[in-house]
């Protein structure tokens, strides 16, 4: 690990596309790049503001076929353009969760 690495989680990428969607606008914010407990990866087209704040939803596969939408908010914490013209990475923390979702995610973490 570099002096520079701040994640305090350990995250996870998903084997499958995951659509996180903005649930103000309902427009897709972008891709699941990878998630935590504490934060996420996202590859989108449009740049997001600094330190913007998104409430936003996405269904993670589990491994019996069905889903499981959790709702979080999640605030910027820097972006660049990806290798791939016209895309941006961005990584967010979560900054709200409820208790439920939580679960859930841990469950996902662990078990997906």
């Amino acid at each position: 690990m570099n002096g520079s690495e701040q994640r305090r989680a350990p995250r996870k990428q998903p084997d499958y596309s995951v659509t996180v969607t903005d649930t103000i606008t309902g427009h897709p914010l972008g891709h699941l790049g990878n998630l935590s407990s504490n934060g996420m990866l996202l590859i989108g087209q449009r740049v997001p503001r600094s330190e913007a704040v998104y409430q936003v939803s996405l269904a993670l596969p589990r491994r019996d076929g069905a889903t499981t939408t959790l709702e979080v908010g999640i605030q910027e914490q820097w972006h660049e353009p990806a290798a791939t013209p016209g895309q941006t990475w961005a990584g967010y923390r979560i900054i709200a969760i409820g208790n439920a979702d939580a679960t859930q995610l841990d469950h996902w973490l662990q078990h997906a």
